[in-house]
């Protein structure tokens, strides 16, 4: 695994562990909210995941951005597809996207590194 997902996915599994561990009912319900609201349903994973990197592009989350291209990845997004999808985000956003928009790319040749 590349040294960029690495480094994302352990400081978010020790965060993740840390807050849920506080026991917070609210947050918790946030979490399982979240978890299923992506899990299968009338709509694919895959394009669940697609909606999300859109909206996280859109609200311009880089984190949320790097986890939905992981995800989308897992679940046999293609490049061409993840490129479609941060176009629409970057014309739904705006220029200011553009940003992420590098850094969407950048961590997507991170996860292909992987393949």
């Amino acid at each position: 695994m590349s040294q960029k997902v690495q480094e994302f996915n352990d400081y978010r599994s020790k965060m993740n562990e840390k807050i849920l561990s506080s026991d917070n009912k609210v947050i918790k319900r946030i979490f399982n909210l979240d978890t299923n609201a992506y899990a299968e349903g009338h709509l694919p994973v895959k394009t669940k995941e697609l909606l999300g990197l859109v909206a996280s592009a859109v609200l311009r989350c880089d984190d949320c951005i790097a986890y939905h291209l992981e995800t989308a990845h897992k679940n046999g997004v293609t490049k061409e597809e993840m490129m479609e999808t941060m176009s629409i985000a970057t014309l739904v956003g705006g220029t200011i996207v553009i940003p992420h928009l590098r850094r969407a790319v950048e961590f997507w040749e991170a996860l292909e590194e992987n393949s």
